[in-house]
């Protein structure tokens, strides 16, 4: 029944010591479940397989989106602070580089005549000028660099739009090409793109939250955990992909690694996303709002499923609104795991529940240090950051294997893939799956079963450049979102 994972891949995990606790971040606390375009769904971090000189940094927002949701359709918000941090330095603190994007929408003529965000007279094929009348609603945004101690710099090279969602055939044909004139070029040698793409994130959702109640039994086989292109189960009674067909909101940056390196060639990075919103906001006579100047934080991602799984109820508002830097606040949390004791009950098994330095050392720390389970506390910097190393090449897409150092082949043979997680995050890395193991203490036990929901790939991706398994093949490397008229939620046993 249970699997033996190789030393081999013990000892990168331990190596990287990156491992995130499960897997995505939808709706994940009380304040942000009802602030969609503040919510981050998932954060990226990881070495361009398009151009290996690269990095590449990919915020989602606005979750579940239901593509024919309109008549206004997905836009992020103006009044949202998007950024993201950069730690280069490995002290724990992200305030070496920050990227910031502002969105400004407006309503373009006839938006005075027609009631609809989007029409197709003519069809959208534009962002600006000719082919770009239908684009009633548009929006503009910019992108800005602090680095510590300098003034901040535009990093535009030009006007830039977001694209927008896909209406469908007659409004938004040829959407990919349509999705290509949205990439821009950023003064620092790297692109920008902001728009709609495919929910990437793939999971048995529901069942996971009906407490662990999964369509398929949580052991894999060695076969069908080494198999990256199947749903686990007969046809009929097999897993569900709940975000099959579903889309979000991205703001992908991919940025040259020579800008992101830090003291001494350090290429170590740490990194997470943030959104804030104005602390005050006045409503005016007219209608107009007036936002002061300064911001606060409404959430946070680096590692993903933190919140939901990690961070009691009565404290995830105030976990968004912590700075990243400052996790020893909610080391208790790591300390005793509430998804390990989650599991014992469901299923009979015996995975540790308290005393968990290895998730400490693993989410919050570039390298072990000293035990904290004992005080839950410690004055060092503790910090939820992705942490990448850009010295490991990217892993082509098509070669790419989704559990990453825990790969195997189907008779259980270590195949590890050092580009995956936890070295960064990349869109299909099957965070579900590795993080259950970690939570079972892989970390310090090498026989743990093929914990998994079955979900292996993502589920009827649609459009082109990209693998079979929807990995894209290039930059903003997240695939065609689906469009309004024709989506399609796969579920159990239906033909792909």
């Amino acid at each position: 029944m249970f699997a033996h994972i190789r030393p081999l891949l013990l000892t990168i995990l331990a190596m990287l010591m990156a491992t995130p606790i499960m897997a995505a971040s939808h709706r994940e606390a009380p304040l942000i479940a009802n602030d969609p375009t503040a919510d981050i769904t998932d954060f990226y971090f990881f070495r361009s397989w398009q151009d290996s000189d690269k990095a590449i940094l990919i915020m989602n927002v606005i979750p579940s989106q239901e593509p024919g949701s309109g008549p206004n359709y997905f836009n992020f918000a103006d009044d949202v602070l998007y950024e993201i941090h950069i730690d280069n330095n490995k002290n724990n603190i992200a305030g070496n580089i920050v990227y910031q994007i502002r969105f400004k929408t407006e309503i373009r003529q006839p938006g005075n005549v027609f009631p609809l965000a989007y029409v197709a007279l003519p069809p959208i094929t534009a962002l600006t000028g000719g082919g770009s009348e239908g684009l009633l609603v548009r929006q503009n945004y910019t992108v800005t660099e602090q680095r510590y101690g300098q003034p901040p710099r535009d990093l535009g090279t030009g006007p830039m739009f977001a694209v927008p969602s896909n209406v469908g055939p007659r409004t938004t044909p040829n959407y990919e090409q349509l999705a290509a004139k949205g990439i821009y070029p950023l003064k620092n040698g790297g692109r920008v793109f902001a728009g709609q793409r495919d929910e990437t994130f793939y999971i048995d959702l529901g069942g996971t939250f009906d407490t662990l109640n999964l369509h398929i039994s949580p052991i894999l086989s060695d076969a069908n955990d080494a198999n990256d292109a199947i749903l686990v189960g007969a046809p009929g009674s097999g897993t569900a992909d709940t975000f099959s067909g579903f889309n979000v909101n991205t703001i992908a940056l991919e940025i040259p690694i020579s800008d992101l390196v830090g003291p001494n060639g350090n290429k170590l990075i740490g990194a997470y996303a943030s959104t804030s919103r104005p602390k005050v906001t006045v409503i005016k006579k007219d209608g107009d709002r007036d936002n002061s100047t300064r911001f606060v934080q409404v959430a946070r991602m680096g590692h993903p499923l933190v919140n939901e799984l990690i961070i009691a109820t009565n404290m995830k508002d105030k976990w968004n609104a912590t700075d990243a830097e400052d996790e020893n606040d909610f080391v208790p949390f790591y300390c005793n795991s509430a998804l390990a004791t989650a599991l014992n009950a469901v299923f009979g098994t015996g995975f540790p529940t308290a005393n968990r330095e290895d998730l400490v050392n693993a989410l919050l720390r570039y390298a072990p240090g000293p035990p904290v389970c004992g005080s839950g506390k410690t004055n060092e910097a503790l910090a939820d950051f992705l942490r990448v190393d850009l010295d490991v090449p990217a892993t082509p897409a098509a070669a790419q294997k989704r559990l990453g150092p825990l790969a195997h082949d189907p008779s259980g043979n270590a195949t590890p893939d050092r580009a995956g997680w936890p070295n960064g995050r990349r869109p299909n890395d099957d965070v579900t799956d590795v993080a259950l193991r970690v939570v079972a203490g892989i970390l310090t036990n090498p026989a743990v079963p093929n914990l998994g929901d079955g979900v292996n790939f993502n589920v009827g991706s649609v459009g082109g450049n990209k693998t079979a398994n929807g990995i894209a093949t290039a930059f903003p490397f997240l695939p065609t979102p689906f469009d309004g008229r024709d989506r399609r939620h796969i579920d159990p046993g239906e033909p792909q």
